[in-house]
């Protein structure tokens, strides 16, 4: 066996395929990018639906999908398969989301955790109230949670659209109070938003669950061996009554936040590797020595980090887009406002996005600091805070997702889905415009403490 010298230069072709690897890996991980290809596939979902091939946008997503096994069939059409089995994956990353700021991040703390709780708790109230004054109807009113979520991966990637200018404490508030509202939307789908519970199914749930602790009791740490107690858990939820994305916040939930102690380890492999190398070991013996190196890299960061950090491509590029792309489909020839109910709906949505999510972020930053119960993090003002309110304003994946959830007649969920759409790119629109300002009243403000202590 020969193996090619270290010093040996890689052929041109290599170097450059590696380069472009690499980039593309750098541009997976860039939150803003992740934004802007959502905002593409919702653009081309609402020029689609509403042009001469509306009727194709509405039969793909009808296009029955089939799995079949035996005796047994499963069969639903393509809207379910994304909206109530994809979007389990992106519960999921919300889910270890969640799990990580409770246990080392900005939730860990109760001094820290809350003024963000404070705040994510007056902007879900506030745009509630807003909808709920303007839609008395009962068959409207149960759109009242719509206006009520923050779109994290849509506020996140505006904000970083503003650059490095601005202090971090604004992110990680903005990210600790998408999370705590999230988590507030996920029990309202819980507790408002399913159907006649059935209990019994619960007990098949359970199994999903008793199967996740028993694997992670025995240690085993491959993502892919929770698969199929995550699918049972996720069928004993649809069957309970409940929306089955849920199970993908339990299982985040339930996630490891420890990793194993190994880089010694892995220093100790990498040795042993080069040692096999040079001495030219049997293919075998090098290749275990592969394998245990492989389990020691996955071993050290915890599952909560490691699997969001796989996750995140798939959710912010494919699941994500794919979700806008089959509901953000509003056709506007169709849609009639004059219907009872349909102008208040898109109005309410909008206006409790844009109005009442940035006021309630302002009362429940401003109530408890003026209390004195909290402070404002370090570096951040109320320009800050004001900025924060605007772009929890994107309610965008997780409004439409409850939207789905609350209408069943099509003119109230199209009037519904197009006052998230509006109210979103309201709220886009002007964080970006208050962010620019805010970014140049940060800049002048460390340009003077610069210069004053030169």
């Amino acid at each position: 066996m020969s193996h090619p010298s270290s010093g040996t230069p890689l052929p041109r072709a290599h170097v450059v395929t590696r380069q472009l690897q690499a980039q593309l890996q750098r541009l997976l991980h860039i939150e803003a990018l992740g934004g802007v290809v959502l905002l593409l596939a919702a653009t081309v979902a609402l020029i689609w639906a509403n042009s001469s091939f509306s009727d194709s946008y509405s039969a793909l997503w009808h296009t029955q999908v089939t799995l079949e096994l035996g005796p047994w069939r499963f069969s639903q059409d393509l809207h379910f398969w994304v909206n109530d089995i994809l979007m389990t994956l992106f519960f999921l990353v919300v889910g270890m989301e969640i799990r990580r700021e409770i246990h080392d991040g900005a939730l860990s703390d109760w001094r820290s955790a809350m003024l963000p709780i404070c705040a994510a708790l007056a902007a879900i109230t506030l745009p509630a109230l807003i909808y709920a004054a303007m839609n008395p109807d009962p068959k409207v009113l149960m759109g009242w949670a719509i206006p009520t979520a923050t779109d994290i991966a849509f506020a996140v990637g505006v904000l970083a659209l503003l650059g490095r200018s601005l202090p971090p404490s604004l992110r990680i508030f903005l990210l600790a109070l998408a999370i705590i509202d999230d988590l507030i939307a996920i029990l309202i789908i819980a507790f408002f938003y399913s159907g006649g519970l059935d209990y019994s199914a619960f007990l098949i749930a359970g199994v999903g669950i008793v199967a996740v602790l028993g694997l992670q009791k025995m240690g085993i740490g491959s993502a892919w061996a929770y698969v199929v107690p995550g699918a049972i858990l996720w069928f004993g939820m649809l069957k309970t009554g409940a929306h089955p994305t849920l199970a993908g916040v339990v299982l985040g939930m339930m996630s490891p936040v420890r990793a194993l102690p190994l880089p010694r380890k892995a220093r100790h492999l990498n040795l042993e590797l080069a040692t096999k190398l040079e001495s030219q070991h049997d293919t075998h013996e090098i290749m275990y020595t592969l394998q245990k190196m492989q389990l020691a890299q996955r071993e050290i960061l915890p599952p909560v980090q490691r699997i969001p950090a796989f996750l995140h491509p798939w959710v912010a590029f494919i699941i994500m887009p794919v979700f806008a792309l089959a509901n953000a489909g509003v056709s506007l020839n169709g849609l009639d406002l004059n219907a009872a109910g349909a102008q208040s709906a898109l109005f309410g949505v909008a206006i409790a996005l844009i109005v009442g999510k940035p006021l309630g972020v302002l009362l429940g930053t401003w109530l408890p600091v003026r209390l004195g119960l909290c402070t404002l993090p370090a570096g951040m003002n109320w320009s800050g805070v004001a900025l924060i309110g605007l772009l929890a304003g994107i309610g965008f994946t997780m409004s439409i997702f409850v939207a789905n959830l609350a209408f069943a007649e099509p003119v109230l969920l199209d009037a519904a889905k197009l006052g998230v759409l509006c109210g979103s790119l309201a709220s886009a629109i002007l964080g970006l415009v208050w962010g620019l300002i805010v970014r140049r009243r940060y800049q002048r403000s460390a340009s003077e403490a610069a210069y004053s202590q030169a």
